[in-house]
């Protein structure tokens, strides 16, 4: 690989931009650890956001310090790679189309690649449409929540899971609070987040339902190419060059929603938080 191209692969990696400037694609490099290590490495710490960078950097070697959305973040991130690439080893070992047949080196630098890159990067050593179904539907999820908060990831991201995960615990244990790491998580912040969940799982469904009836491909590769557009991730089953226009205009459209809907929306809402003088009477409805 020349200069140009490690350079074109490392902006483009960090940026979680995700665009290949060779025609054969970065199939090639299955199993190359010169490029999915650095490149990896890239998304991963680009899809992190600046903000977590900064505070790890000046805070290295004292993490007790670190602010509760840096260890948020690092500590969901670790658990979303682990368990994504325990996911993809298991469900891809023996499919004969992607890691059946490789060694045991090719198989955990592809595994470990696959995990890496829904979350953003949208490069791929594997061949998605050759994928098994289950390996498939773990790229949704992990497209979905995407990455870090001020990122150049897209999804939800990673804070946005972590608070609904930790919202949803404290209700199974009763606990009135959200707590993390020693700190207590103010409500607002919490409705902040279940409306970008909201928001998010709208725009993925409408745009999910208008390719449904727009193209005659089926739910899988309908669901998988708006997560990804939604996510800003760049994957696909192979049908993105044979839709309609209309199809890639509903693309487009969700590309941008989900690049700047999920910010906007909890810049608003937080900017929007008041305390109300009157409160009207409390009366809890049946749930469940």
């Amino acid at each position: 690989m020349n200069l140009f191209l490690g350079l074109f692969y490392a902006i483009s990696a960090f940026n979680n931009a995700g665009f290949v400037p060779e025609a054969v694609g970065t199939a090639q490099y299955l199993g190359d650890p010169f490029f999915s290590i650095p490149i990896g490495l890239a998304v991963l710490v680009g899809s992190l956001g600046f903000p977590v960078i900064l505070v790890v950097v000046r805070k290295l070697r004292t993490p007790r310090r670190w602010s509760l959305h840096a260890k948020l973040t690092l500590s969901t991130t670790a658990l979303l790679l682990g368990l994504g690439f325990v996911g993809y080893l298991a469900m891809e070992w023996s499919n004969p189309a992607t890691l059946g047949g490789q060694g045991l080196g090719t198989k955990l630098l592809g595994a470990g690649f696959a995990t890496v890159m829904p979350r953003s990067g949208g490069f791929a050593t594997l061949d998605v449409s050759q994928m098994t179904a289950e390996s498939r539907l773990l790229t949704n999820l992990l497209m979905f929540i995407g990455g870090g908060s001020g990122s150049t990831a897209g999804g939800i991201r990673v804070t946005t899971f972590a608070l609904l995960m930790l919202s949803i615990w404290a209700e199974i244990r009763g606990n009135p609070e959200v707590e993390a790491f020693g700190r207590r998580i103010p409500h607002e912040t919490i409705r902040q987040a279940i409306g970008v969940l909201v928001m998010s799982a709208t725009m993925v469904f409408l745009a999910t339902f208008l390719l449904l009836r727009m193209t005659p491909y089926s739910l899988d590769a309908t669901l998988f190419e708006a997560l990804s557009a939604f996510g800003t991730v760049g994957l696909s089953t192979g049908i993105t060059a044979a839709l309609p226009d209309e199809a890639k205009w509903v693309l487009i459209a969700c590309m941008y929603v989900g690049r700047l809907g999920p910010m906007t929306l909890g810049a608003a809402l937080a900017v929007r938080s008041r305390v109300r003088m009157i409160q009207l009477p409390q009366e809890r409805p049946i749930v469940g």
